[in-house]
């Protein structure tokens, strides 16, 4: 096979992903081998690659192409999610550009709309990830909407329904006033807000004097709904209250003065207004005491007919107004500046608005128990594990999971309401129609029941994956399911462990009796040089096609890689992909040295050559072995950089030095094919990190067969590893470094040739191979140094080069003398510092300690140029 002088990314990435897909090399059926599955944490359908996919998916090949090659059945499932709120709202901005409001359309217009956006946007992130090389399944490729999801979704629905653990009732949920939706605690992100405190006016009813109690609040907007006021029933300042009424400012209703030790006396004034259809702890206080509730918002948050004169003004609007009309009507005593926490949608980014909603919720306690208990014994094991701890406090604290959603694009609700009251739950119409006549005394038809105009939370499909894309779901003793499941690995964000990972936990549990996965792999945030995280908005993400086209995908791979140990955030600059780039240039030019020498069968292995491959195989057990310990504590990063290096130094730098042929001269065939067997290895220890460079250049090594890949062989295994020829090369590098400073150091050219003298115990058997890294005339031992000769020590014993003719005696010696002056300067400066009582009596320990060892250094530097000085002069 020619190979090119230069390494084309977009020439050999395209050709060798071709060739995995028509050979079926990433397709995966049920065998007798090992399985090892990876699901894909499921991309939006309509979005496009991002740096955090990049990094997620980069992990998951690496994993899979790892497990491929040690002989198991590697089956990495893709798929998309169908993202309800985000592709909802995509949707609605294409039809308002059109001049189309939803309202003007039909459910099942709109969803044709819906089906046309994922139709043509759906899919492109897949057709991405196959430029980074990611080598999934994609036969398998399932959405969250496809047939097969869709049933299990409403199945376990009704499931759950039918074991009491799904219910519908008014509750204080999270609303999204622009996407007009209930959301999940999980949905919400709680932000610092720099708002006002705002102190008004509620006058005792029936009181002459006009007596007042002082109420703190953040929202003004909100006294409409007020339906009480709270004390603390031992709080002094307010005692006068107790049993009274108050009126609401503006107003003008009585609302009855209660009390509760929920009141912090501390916080503002002691008087707390309640509001229970606009706060979740007035909505507690509310239930306590039977108030009434009065919903004063609309669905989109404007007022409602109960916000008196200001109906149909949006909520921000009407808090700047009625700080205006609360000071006109003195009722509003003074604002004080006030930082409070503020939930806003994660979706859109409004703030959300806690209201009073008829919902349906499924029960967390009992599903959280075994989810809880898995990770904590580690059957399923967190990678980094100090996501433990923030796993176990949320599922210690778990609340019902708010599971409607008041759009028209996902999985709609499958209960069917019955026209004297009451519900059905069913999968299909005719389904409810039978359960509707079992339930009721009266004569029913199909058009009498009115299906539930909600959906399901996004998140109801994605918790059920693991199971849905083996459909484990519908058909619970299936080939597959039995074969794939539990799952491997999971590779994905901290945060959505609460929206996705635990929900995962819980549902394999509740419909397997397993975990869903034995380990997860928390990312970290890709972030920029400056620490922010990458975003769109912030216009700092670079476009990862771009990236890929200017420095090849496994270039990219690499260098993303390499700065990003698993749960930490990873320091994103473009130099980390030009390394990996650079590290694709060197593995391609060593390819291209090796296959550039001749052979000759009449030539014997030489020493240095024997010694070479003795001490490499040796050196790739040895980090075979490290790679392996790495890789089981998925520590990824350092599996890479172990492997960078050792290609970099140890195959490059010394093995290849040690065994290269003299210029023109042929190479032994022995250890010609030893350097074949070695460069095989190598790219097999790459290739999960690097799988195009590594294939183009496996495939260049020998002849081989149609269909025939990379990915299907073996990774190495460690064999024996003898340590104490190990620990003599690292001696032997330190005496070849020695001597290559000497030559740096004085200006000697490499093609003179150099003696070596030895001064001490000195192992004899790699002598060849100094001879030949150095060009070194003789090794000889010697009593003691010569005088002018340059030395240095590799452990305890003292090397040295005679120099005699091979230097500029005068310029050496006025180089010498420079060195010399500075060096008495330094100790001068170090000795003035010691001589100073106070610095030695006041100056912590360890300086003083350092300020000493720098003299002791000094002193010795200074005896030897002084030795060496002499020796010249001679």
């Amino acid at each position: 096979m020619e190979i090119a002088s230069k390494y084309n990314p977009a020439e050999v990435e395209e050709k060798w992903y071709k060739y995995w897909m028509d050979n079926k090399l990433f397709h995966s059926k049920p065998d007798d081998r090992e399985p090892f599955t990876i699901v894909i944490p499921p991309p939006n359908v309509t979005g496009v690659l991002h740096m955090g996919h990049m990094l997620n998916n980069t992990i998951q090949d690496v994993l899979v192409r790892r497990a491929r090659m040690q002989g198991k059945n590697a089956c990495w499932v893709p798929g998309t999610d169908h993202a309800s709120i985000a592709t909802e709202a995509k949707v609605v901005d294409r039809l308002a550009s059109r001049g189309v409001k939803k309202s003007d359309l039909s459910r099942e217009e709109f969803l044709e709309h819906a089906w046309d956006w994922t139709r043509e946007h759906g899919g492109i992130i897949l057709e991405q990830l196959k430029k980074l090389g990611a080598s999934c399944d994609w036969d398998r490729t399932a959405f969250t909407m496809d047939e097969t999801r869709s049933e299990s979704v409403l199945k376990v629905f009704r499931d759950l329904h039918e074991k009491g653990l799904i219910y519908r009732g008014v509750r204080m949920v999270n609303w999204d006033p622009k996407a007009l939706t209930a959301l999940s605690d999980e949905e919400v992100i709680h932000k610092e807000v720099n708002g006002k405190l705002y102190y008004l006016k509620y006058k005792v009813e029936g009181d002459p004097d006009g007596t007042y109690a002082l109420v703190a609040t953040t929202r003004p907007e909100t006294i409409m709904g007020d339906t009480a006021m709270c004390i603390h029933p031992d709080d002094p300042k307010n005692a006068h209250l107790k049993g009274k009424k108050v009126i609401v400012p503006l107003v003008g209703r009585a609302i009855p003065v209660i009390e509760d030790d929920y009141v912090d006396i501390e916080f503002g004034t002691g008087c707390l207004k309640v509001t229970p259809a606009h706060d979740a702890n007035d909505y507690v206080l509310g239930e306590k005491y039977n108030l009434s509730s009065i919903d004063i918002f609309n669905d989109d948050g404007t007022l409602n007919e109960h916000g008196i004169h200001y109906a149909g003004m949006d909520r921000f609007e009407v808090r700047k107004q009625i700080e205006k009309d609360l000071e006109a009507a003195g009722l509003l005593e003074k604002t004080e500046p006030y930082t409070n926490n503020v939930g806003f949608s994660e979706r859109t980014d409004a703030i959300i608005e806690p209201k009073l909603s008829m919902q349906w919720f499924l029960k967390m306690d009992g599903l959280a128990q075994p989810a809880t208990e898995a990770v904590e014994n580690n059957t399923i094991r967190f990678h980094p594990e100090k996501y433990k701890n923030m796993y176990r406090h949320w599922m210690e604290n778990i609340k019902d999971w708010c599971i409607s959603r008041q759009l028209w694009w996902g999985h709609r609700i499958p209960a069917y309401f019955l026209p004297k009251g009451g519900y059905v739950v069913a999968l299909t119409p005719e389904e409810a129609l039978e359960k509707a006549k079992a339930k009721v005394d009266y004569p029913i038809t199909m058009d009498d029941l009115k299906q539930d105009e909600d959906v399901l939370d996004t998140w109801f499909s994605s918790w059920l994956w693991p199971l849905s894309v083996f459909d484990g779901i519908n058909r619970p003793d299936n080939e597959e399911i039995n074969y794939y499941y539990p799952t491997n690995d999971l590779v994905t964000a901290p945060e959505i462990i609460f929206f996705w990972v635990a929900r995962m936990i819980m549902a394999g549990y509740e419909y397997r009796g397993e975990p869903a996965f034995r380990n997860v792999y928390f990312t970290g945030i890709v972030r920029d040089k400056l620490g922010r995280k990458m975003s769109k908005s912030l216009g700092n993400s670079p476009d990862p096609i771009e990236l890929m086209e200017k420095y090849g995908a496994d270039g990219v791979r690499m260098g993303m890689l390499l700065t990003s140990p698993a749960g930490n955030d990873l320091p994103f600059d473009k130099s980390v992909c030009e390394q990996g780039r650079n590290f694709n240039n060197k593995i391609w030019n060593a390819f291209r040295l090796i296959k550039g020498w001749k052979t000759d069968d009449s030539i014997s292995q030489p020493e240095t050559a024997a010694i070479a491959v003795e001490w490499f195989q040796n050196k790739l057990s040895e980090t075979v072995a490290e790679v392996d310990d790495l890789f089981s504590k998925y520590r990824l990063s350092e599996a890479l950089m172990v492997l960078y290096k050792f290609f970099w130094d140890e195959f490059s730098a010394w093995y290849l030095e040690m065994i290269k042929p003299d210029y023109q001269q042929p190479i032994d065939t022995q250890t010609y094919e030893a350097t074949l067997g070695f460069f095989d290895a190598l790219m097999r220890l790459l290739h999960p990190f690097m799988p195009f460079i590594t294939e183009e250049l496996w495939q260049a090594l020998y002849p081989r067969g149609k269909g025939e890949s990379i990915m299907t062989v073996l990774q190495p295994g460690a064999d024996k590893v003898d340590k104490k020829l190990l620990g003599d090369f690292e001696t032997l590098k330190e005496v070849v470094s020695g001597v290559r400073t000497v030559r740096l150091e004085k200006n000697i050219p490499n093609k003179e040739k150099l003696e070596l003298h030895v001064t001490g115990g000195h192992n004899d058997r790699f002598n060849s191979v100094i001879a030949k890294m150095c060009q070194l005339s003789s090794i000889l031992s010697v009593s003691e140094k010569q005088p002018g000769a340059a030395g240095f020590f590799a452990g305890t014993t003292e090397y040295s080069v005679p120099l005699e003719d091979k230097v500029d005696k005068e310029a050496e010696l006025e180089k010498l003398r420079t060195e010399l002056g500075y060096a008495e300067g330094f100790l001068q400066s170090v000795l003035k510092k010691l001589s100073n009582e106070r610095f030695v009596q006041n100056a912590k320990p360890e300086i003083v300690e350092n300020e000493r060892k720098k003299q002791a250094d000094a002193e010795s530097k200074i005896a030897q140029l002084k030795e060496s000085i002499a020796a010249l002069e001679l």
